[in-house]
């Protein structure tokens, strides 16, 4: 790998941080307050961005997206998380399995969330079934040129917004080593879709504005030309943008981590205590150089797995590593950021608390960090179990 970044990645990464610093965070303590963003703020973020040319970066060029490799969408993550993800959403990522689209899904559902017309959401977790979600218990039942579902989610991320969701339902059972499994299916699902309620979830500590929402299925009913990619083979459409997506999340902790690094940083310095800096001390002194160097290890690790993602030779394991590292790292140097920056690490007159809260979602999301263990480690006894 080389570790060098291209000038191309140096401009695009100086553009994000600009675009952040100009249109994200001047919004961010308003929008912790009062645990919402307007539709006229999102609305004018998700215009600019396309402006700037960030508006769906992640998606392939030849439908209209980025085109950009993941070892760029990495870096872009890392810029944008260093405000919440209640305003760097609206930069947004559709979902990568929307490329499973086809014939009339293309130009229903595709084209129009990479051209910011319409949001999707990806509805998966339900009350029983999180980190287990072969466990999931709603179902879709064939009527003729119909599902019917029936079942519910929650913890589905940025509900209220979507015009549409990607519905995993159960849609047959079979055997497999003597065990049953159950065969699932992604469905197209158009809010309003009669059957279908949206409701706002709990309140969640962290990324306050960035709400989760509960979604009710009561024989709704959608046409069978609503399968995204094949029936019953809905979890080979969900893991392609699960795995990646853990790597990206990793580049989100990198960046909040960097943030925290740097107000830490300027705080040491300015902050006086005994007549000195309060960094001229060991106690504070030695805990910035271990964030840096935890920041470094993880930002590397991150980068190289988005590299191998580009070189298609990335497995589960290295995706879940970067995950595991970078998230509980972000946990760790945000706790020392709210350390030195002492009480007033804990009033919500500086973002260090919100930095503190936000970071905690990172080790649950996007698989737990038992999860990732549990991911590693099959990965590394396979070859020696058989």
């Amino acid at each position: 790998m080389n570790f060098q970044l291209t000038q191309e990645q140096e401009m695009l990464v100086e553009a994000v941080r600009s675009f952040v610093a100009k249109e994200l965070l001047p919004h961010e303590e308003a929008v912790d307050r009062a645990d919402a963003v307007s539709p006229e703020l999102a609305a004018q973020i998700r215009g600019k961005a396309i402006a700037a040319g960030f508006y769906a970066f992640n998606m392939p060029e030849e439908v209209g997206g980025g085109g950009l490799d993941y070892l760029s969408q990495a870096l872009i993550e890392r810029e944008l998380s260093k405000v919440s993800w209640a305003l760097h959403v609206f930069v947004a990522r559709p979902s990568k399995i929307l490329m499973a689209c086809k014939d009339e899904q293309i130009d229903d559902y595709l084209l129009p969330c990479v051209q910011g017309e319409k949001i999707d959401c990806f509805a998966l977790t339900e009350p029983g079934a999180g980190s287990d979600a072969n466990a999931i218990k709603t179902r879709a039942v064939r009527q003729g040129d119909d599902f019917v579902i029936n079942g519910s989610k929650h913890f589905i991320s940025h509900a209220g917004h979507a015009d549409f969701a990607i519905v995993f339902a159960v849609t047959d059972t079979y055997e497999h080593n003597g065990r049953k499994r159950n065969a699932v299916t992604a469905l197209l699902v158009d809010r309003g879709t009669p059957g279908m309620t949206i409701r706002r979830g709990p309140k969640c500590v962290s990324n306050r504005g960035y709400h989760t929402y509960e979604l009710f299925f009561d024989d709704c009913r959608v046409p069978a030309s609503k399968v995204l990619g094949e029936v019953g083979k809905g979890w080979e459409v969900a893991n392609a943008w699960l795995t990646a997506g853990r790597v990206m999340v990793a580049a989100n902790c990198v960046g909040q981590a960097q943030r925290a690094l740097d107000l830490s940083l300027q705080w040491a310095a300015d902050r006086k205590q005994f007549g000195q800096a309060i960094g001229s001390y060991q106690g504070v002194s030695f805990k910035l150089a271990d964030m840096a160097t935890q920041i470094r290890a993880a930002e590397m690790l991150t980068l190289h797995t988005a590299w191998k993602m580009d070189q298609g030779s990335m497995t589960d394991g290295e995706a879940g590593m970067a995950k595991l590292f970078a998230s509980e790292m972000l946990g760790k140097v945000a706790d020392e950021a709210v350390q030195i920056f002492g009480g007033m690490g804990l009033m919500d007159e500086g973002p260090v608390e919100r930095i503190w809260r936000n970071a905690r979602i990172e080790r649950i999301w996007e698989g737990t960090s038992e999860i990732q263990r549990h991911i590693i480690a099959r990965e590394l006894l396979r070859p020696l179990l058989r």
